[in-house]
């Protein structure tokens, strides 16, 4: 993982920390889609959220700016799962031309979640494996049949 943190960035992992008791491993600050994406050490994503949201909604009051929140993972393909969630990922391969990452899903339902409204998720992904793998991410592609 690159090292990229300002400090803006740091400010905001100690703000969910002093409000979630939760630790961020990263922040990024996604101007486009006015957000605020953290990802959160493993294990302590039900921390991160709290009962029913409440966390959430205390730090998007906070900051003014919509929270999502990612759990981290050593493994690429639990890292791409925890970032789709709730859509159900049932592969990431590589293409073989681009080197890309083509994210397969179960059903089309889980197409546009991932993709996100105006591809806000799969931007998302980009930027996180990006920064956390080195990878680029391509396409996702609605598998009709089971990949794996």
């Amino acid at each position: 993982m690159l090292s990229t943190m300002g400090f803006k960035e740091r400010r905001y992992i100690e703000e969910l920390r002093i409000v979630t008791k939760s630790t961020a491993l990263d922040c990024i600050i996604d101007d486009s889609f006015d957000r605020i994406i953290y990802v959160i050490k493993k294990g302590d994503m039900g921390f991160a959220i709290g009962k029913e949201g409440v966390n959430i909604k205390k730090m998007q009051k906070v900051l003014g700016r919509r929270v999502e929140m990612v759990e981290e993972n050593g493994e690429l393909f639990a890292f791409i799962e925890n970032i789709f969630k709730p859509a159900h990922i049932v592969d990431v391969a590589e293409d073989e031309e681009s080197k890309k990452l083509n994210i397969f899903v179960k059903s089309r339902s889980d197409l546009g979640i991932a993709i996100g409204k105006s591809g806000c998720n799969i931007e998302k992904a980009r930027i996180l494996v990006q920064k956390h793998f080195g990878r680029e991410i391509g396409e996702i592609i609605y598998s009709e049949g089971s990949v794996n």
